[in-house]
């Protein structure tokens, strides 16, 4: 059966994107740059992103394209004969599966909050009953189902639409979306009375709270918010390489996706900042953010059902952005593997994801008394834990080991690979780099991350 084809390049890159753009840009990377200090904080974060991210994504795109399978038969068609390397397809995939676990409920509460927005259910609430609307609506467990259920119904749905005619006309539109909305609330919260401290708060850097915080911890959380950001490390990104031609080079492709990722966790500061300096918020008040500061200052704001309604919005095409990548690559994992036709396995993936992802939607409700990682955990901490403390990182180190080792697919090979076609080259003065620093540093994030998470 001949591989699927994306329609255009615009539609590889917004689907990239997309896959990189999700809740971890518009929600973690604002309330970081909060708490480490503002503009110090997003310099090392671009210069991470710079020398880290791109290179790994590049590898994932080039493995995908020259493999033309999904990153459960990718190594197969790559790896030496009688080797060992095609056991991480399989962690991929669970990898992705995982994700979902988790992600299919932080896209449900994000679809919820603008439904509640939209329909003024936060209007005339005081400070504590927006905070206590939060914990109503994670205790109530029909509630989160029924968002939950949404999120994967509609993105198995539009998987199985095909490639072209479903996940690539919706993200497009998603995405095209997603960046007008953001830019009206950005010039909106600019332009607000009190604003202009929030901006130099966000981008000029303040060594001194660097220094307070400590420049070792600020340069770790801006390093692994650069290799997060995007996604890498079960071959998310490796099943668009997948579905494209060999006419640009993927390091230009690669070098595009991480401007767009970029541009949209920038974006999102200021949305966020100016709006809390305007209305006395704490900036750094962590993942509350969103559910608890943010409805607040909508509250109080001129028009603030309407800025607030975009804002949700904004949120949950970000998040569903992600979930028809990754739901995406769940069915094409599920299709290699058993021959299945596209409608058959966005049914049977789509119960399957369902019923697994009930478990983190109950966690805070019924399952609540399950605290796998300690007091005050839930089940979504354990499997955002597995996600982005093992698999990411580790995932990552074995696709930069396959690209550049001589028992893997070879350096050559994937410079071949990753060259094909006009835009940005892989040169040859990178290989030391990318053959013994890079990994180092992400074995650093990996350990450090495990040690962090413990400590």
């Amino acid at each position: 059966m001949a591989r699927e084809r994306l329609k255009s390049r615009l539609g590889f890159i917004l689907l990239s994107a997309g896959c990189a753009i999700g809740i971890g840009n518009v929600w973690k990377f604002p309330y970081m740059a909060g708490q480490y200090g503002g503009g110090a904080f997003v310099l090392i974060y671009l210069f991470f992103l710079v020398i880290m991210g791109i290179p790994v994504m590049t590898m994932e795109f080039s493995m995908g394209r020259a493999g033309q399978k999904s990153p459960v038969r990718l190594y197969q068609q790559l790896e030496p004969k009688g080797s060992k390397w095609h056991i991480h397809g399989y962690a991929a995939m669970a990898g992705n599966v995982i994700l979902m676990m988790f992600y299919t409920t932080v896209a449900g509460w994000m679809l919820r909050y603008f439904v509640a927005t939209a329909t003024g259910k936060f209007q005339g609430l005081s400070p504590d009953g927006v905070e206590q609307s939060f914990g109503e609506m994670l205790s109530n467990p029909v509630e989160m189902i029924i968002f939950m259920g949404i999120i994967v119904v509609v993105g198995f749905l539009v998987c199985s639409l095909g490639l072209q005619n479903g996940l690539e006309r919706v993200t497009k539109f998603m995405m095209v979306a997603l960046l007008f909305v953001m830019i009206a609330l950005a010039v909106n919260s600019i332009f607000m009375p009190g604003g202009q401290e929030g901006l130099a708060f966000y981008l000029k850097p303040d060594f001194n709270k660097m220094k307070e915080i400590g420049i070792v911890n600020v340069i770790f959380g801006a390093m692994s918010q650069a290799f997060f950001t995007l996604s890498l490390g079960i071959g998310a990104m490796a099943i668009f390489g997948s579905y494209i031609d060999k006419e640009r080079s993927l390091l230009g492709e690669s070098l595009n996706i991480a401007l767009l990722d970029t541009f949209v966790a920038i974006s999102s500061g200021l949305i966020i900042f100016p709006a809390c300096f305007a209305y006395n918020v704490e900036v750094d008040s962590g993942p509350s953010l969103i559910f608890i500061t943010l409805p607040n200052i909508f509250n109080n704001m001129p028009l603030g059902r309407v800025w607030g309604s975009l804002f949700f919005i904004f949120m949950t095409f970000a998040a569903l952005s992600t979930v028809l990548a990754v739901f995406e690559n769940i069915m094409s994992c599920t299709i290699d593997l058993f021959g299945w036709s596209r409608k058959k396995a966005s049914v049977i993936d789509g119960i399957i994801m369902f019923v697994l992802s009930l478990p983190c939607a109950l966690g805070f409700n019924v399952l609540s008394g399950i605290q796998p990682l300690g007091k005050g955990t839930s089940i979504m901490d354990l499997e955002d834990f597995l996600v982005s403390n093992i698999l990411l990182p580790l995932g990552s180190l074995i696709f930069i080991i396959f690209c550049v080792s001589k028992r893997g697919w070879g350096w050559n090979n994937f410079v071949t690979e990753a060259n094909a076609g006009k835009g940005l080259k892989v040169k040859n003065w990178m290989k030391g780099y990318m053959t013994y620093i890079l990994p180092v540093i992400v074995a650093v994030i990996l350990v450090v991350g495990m040690i962090n998470y413990f400590r």
